[in-house]
């Protein structure tokens, strides 16, 4: 009795189940049937090769992906497109979904200014482009009247779409035409009608070459390869541009110059110059004259006091393992050690004391001087320096030698000699073993160098 029983329970559950499972299947289709009829297209983004606008004016733009996936502008111009702005305009029409159903089977399109636009897609794997008829702006909530080319239905679509449908052939348009890659530049000579200066790279810091030998700041030399690399066109001014189009755009004495070499002596050439209170702009590379925006302006105007590296030494202060300070006889060693503690090794840093003894040091002051030293700039410079005993350089007043370890365990030292203080100027001479030329700096940071072992000293607490 007891498996009768269970087996029709059985049988009950699993009809149970399956008019479930036939109900929901059924559910399903008929949401899909409803979003599909909620459609006016139903395709993928990705699958648009081609697309084109055209304007009530009969006027038409039309852009193709290249072999690459790249869009291109094949009409009424060839030339790349903004990726960007392409790809959305794709996604707008991709999937695109009615807000409402006019009439199904509409008879008299001119009451809705149908085609005043037309925008045409071509999709992959379709032998027939879709057509999409665009009218009229429905007054009361800016939604677009509008049907297929292939289907009699007059619909309503979204109002965002009237910000793609808007769009002009500049608008489409890539505009970072003399885009390179900065991290290949080598060296950069800027010359303009006041100043003529140019840098080699070394390492991951710029060296002045011309009109003097210092180190160049990294960010101001950066920051203005990164501005040529992001120029944007406002304007295209000449498509294709010839020798008469360099004379009457002032290119044949242009304003600025700028010459950026690359790996494999490639060498690249800006030429900028002002005609009319516009800042025009063309390459060695490129073929058209283009307007800029006018803020390259500042960094190409830069002086040569604003391209130095004011900084003393070039160095991150938690890498440093050891700092020596000397005055004529007396030094003070400080140095990084590992320590094994209860739970990790850790660095701390102790101060040597003669003998092979040391003595642990007190953290926070060891690093704060080290951080002065990092940050330390000069207000001034003094380049070539014919006698450094002038300057109470030679012996230096006092010595210091900060020696780093980097990640990748590059190791290298920074010697630095501090001179007398120049009365007039109440500046400070510090020089950089590594550079031809002396930095004025602020004297305070002198506060901050201890006189004696003991200022370095940890400080036990006594209870």
């Amino acid at each position: 009795m007891k498996l009768k029983t269970t087996l029709i329970l059985l049988a009950i559950f699993v009809i149970l189940l399956t008019s479930i499972i036939l109900i929901e299947n059924r559910s399903e289709k008929i949401k899909e049937i409803k979003e599909k009829a909620e459609k006016l297209t139903d395709f993928q983004a990705s699958e648009v090769e081609k697309i084109s606008l055209k304007n009530q004016d009969q006027s038409i733009i039309t852009l193709a992906r290249d072999e690459k996936g790249n869009w291109q502008i094949v009409e009424p111009i060839k030339a790349e497109a903004d990726n960007y702005e392409a790809n959305s305009l794709a996604e707008n029409f991709a999937s695109l979904r009615v807000e409402h159903v006019v009439e199904k089977e509409a008879s008299d399109l001119k009451t809705y200014e149908i085609p005043k636009k037309e925008v045409i897609l071509w999709i992959k794997g379709k032998n027939e482009p879709v057509q999409i008829l665009i009218g009229m702006e429905n007054p009361l909530d800016h939604t677009l009247y509008a049907k297929r080319a292939d289907q009699p239905a007059v619909v309503l679509l979204p109002s965002y779409l009237k910000y793609s449908l808007d769009k002009k052939l500049f608008d489409l348009r890539n505009k970072e035409i003399f885009k390179f890659e900065t991290k290949d530049v080598k060296t950069i000579e800027v010359k303009t009608q006041e100043t003529n200066w140019k840098a080699v790279k070394e390492g991951e810091n710029w060296k002045l070459t011309s009109p003097i030998e210092a180190l160049a700041s990294k960010y101001q030399v950066d920051n203005l390869v990164d501005n040529l690399a992001r120029l944007r066109a406002k304007d295209f001014v000449v498509e294709e541009k010839k020798p008469e189009d360099l004379r009457n755009y002032g290119f044949d004495q242009p304003e600025f110059t700028v010459r950026i070499t690359m790996p494999e002596s490639k060498e690249l050439t800006f030429f900028l110059n002002k005609k009319d209170n516009r800042l025009l702009a063309t390459t060695s590379w490129s073929s058209k004259i283009v307007e800029v925006e006018t803020q390259i302006e500042n960094d190409l105007n830069k002086k040569i006091q604003d391209l130095r590296e004011k900084k003393v030494a070039l160095f991150n202060s938690w890498e440093a393992n050891s700092i020596r300070i000397k005055r004529q006889n007396d030094q003070i060693y400080a140095f990084k050690e590992k320590v094994k503690g209860k739970e990790a090794e850790t660095e701390k840093w102790f101060i040597e004391m003669g003998e092979g003894k040391k003595v642990a040091a007190d953290e926070s002051k060891v690093e704060s001087v080290l951080r002065k030293i990092e940050y330390l700039e000069a207000s001034e410079f003094i380049d070539q320096p014919a006698f450094l005993k002038e300057y109470g350089l030679d012996p230096a007043e006092i010595e210091i030698t900060v020696s780093t370890s980097s990640s990748d365990n590059q190791t290298r030292e920074i010697h630095l000699g501090v001179g007398k203080e120049i009365k007039e100027k109440k500046l400070i001479p510090v020089k950089n073993r590594e550079l031809n030329y002396l930095f004025l700096v602020d004297p305070s940071f002198l506060n901050e160098l201890p006189a004696k072992v003991d200022d370095w000293k940890q400080v036990e607490n006594k209870k």
